[in-house]
Formats: C-alpha cells, structure tokens, sequence
C-alpha cells in the first residue's frame, strides 16, 4: 500500500517539472497523511493539464457519505476494471500525484521500521491516481486515490505492495480523458523504480504530526 508520502519540492520545481502554468498554494510537506488535501494533476475540460487540490481517500460518487473515504486511500491496480469504487474513475478521470518520496514500514522483532523511498537525486515523481467527484446535500469533495501494484524484486524486502510511478513520457497519455480504452499494464514497467533508493530512516515519521525534515533522517 501507499499510506504515507512527501512532496518538498518547490512550486516552480513542480510548474517546469509537470509542466503547469499555475499552482494551488503550496508548501514543502515532509509527511503527507490520508484524510487531508494534497496536490494532483489532472486534465481540464479545455485538454490542457491543470494543478488542484484533491482530499486524499476517494469517495465514489454513489457513497451515502464520506465514511468510506479512509478505506479507499488505495485502488489496486488488478482489480481497477472491476470494482465499483473505481472503475469508472478509472476510464474517465485519472491524475498524477505528484512527490519527491514515500514512506513503507517493514514489520521487525523490535517493532516497524519506516523506509523512505526517494529518487537518487530526490528529484519528483508521479503516483498513478484516480479522482471523483461527491457531492451531498450542500457538500461537494473531490477526492483521490493512488494506485498500487504487487511489489517488484526491489521492493519485496519491505513490503509487499507498491504505488504505480507514471514515466514522465507516459505523462499525457495517462491523464488523456479521451483515451477510455487505457491498459493499466501499460504504465507497470519496472524502470520506474530503477533508479529509486531505499533509505532506514528514524521512527520519527511513524507520527504524522511530524512535519519536517528530520522525517526524512
């Protein structure tokens, strides 16, 4: 699974690197928890790529309320084409999450030890997501979740799941709402993970209320 990530790259890093004219405001984060607005990309109405702010832990559209929105923090990309959760999220409105690392915690004698899980260069990257739209009585949320695949041979140590990382080539094409026919097989190419690091790091991120980059040591 993908329950905990951070974005520290800066506005403009974010505007060139996914190449956006414009920025919801935004501000280094260390420790990004579910249940909180977080940065996505998604295609507008007029085709072109726009920034927005999307509440992490998706709530389909037919949901009675938002309860079910910690439960679907993650879709798993074998089951995308058939859960009524996703599956029309998924034909219809994906979007890149964007982040400079994620967290994962392996399971020790002496407790779980949080791994970070960042580019060498700990440039960005993009999560694979899906976004809906909810609304009820006067409340209107559009929300997200990020897509997760079984782990490859990199990851395995630590956990037995990971998130789907879109190429920046594949950027496009996976955001293209014309394209209703998409193969999630397509975008699970091991390349993305070839050149991400695996880094111990202290127990201090296992709280979310810590902020900082002290998480990342």
């Amino acid at each position: 699974m993908c329950g905990r990530y951070n974005l520290i790259a800066t506005g403009q890093q974010i505007m060139d690197h996914f190449r956006l004219l414009s920025l919801p405001v935004h501000k280094p984060d260390y420790n990004i928890p579910p249940g909180q607005k977080i940065l996505a990309v998604v295609q507008l109405e007029d085709g072109s790529n726009g920034a927005v702010n999307l509440h992490w832990g998706l709530i389909p559209s037919w949901a009675k309320d938002r309860a079910i929105s910690s439960h679907l923090i993650n879709a798993r990309a074998e089951t995308l084409t058939e859960k009524p959760s996703f599956k029309k999220a998924y034909r219809h409105r994906r979007c890149l999450i964007p982040a400079t690392g994620f967290f994962e915690w392996h399971a020790t004698e002496a407790g779980k030890q949080p791994y970070h899980i960042h580019r060498q260069d700990n440039g960005l990257f993009a999560f694979a997501g899906i976004w809906e739209h909810w609304e009820h009585e006067q409340e209107t949320v559009y929300s997200c979740s990020i897509i997760t695949t079984a782990a490859s041979n990199k990851m395995t140590p630590i956990h037995d799941r990971m998130p789907v990382i879109i190429m920046p080539d594949d950027y496009n094409r996976w955001l293209n709402k014309k394209n209703t026919a998409i193969e999630i097989a397509d975008f699970l190419a091991a390349d993305a993970y070839r050149t991400m690091q695996i880094t111990r790091i202290s127990t201090r991120v296992n709280n979310p209320q810590h902020n900082d980059e002290n998480c990342l040591m």
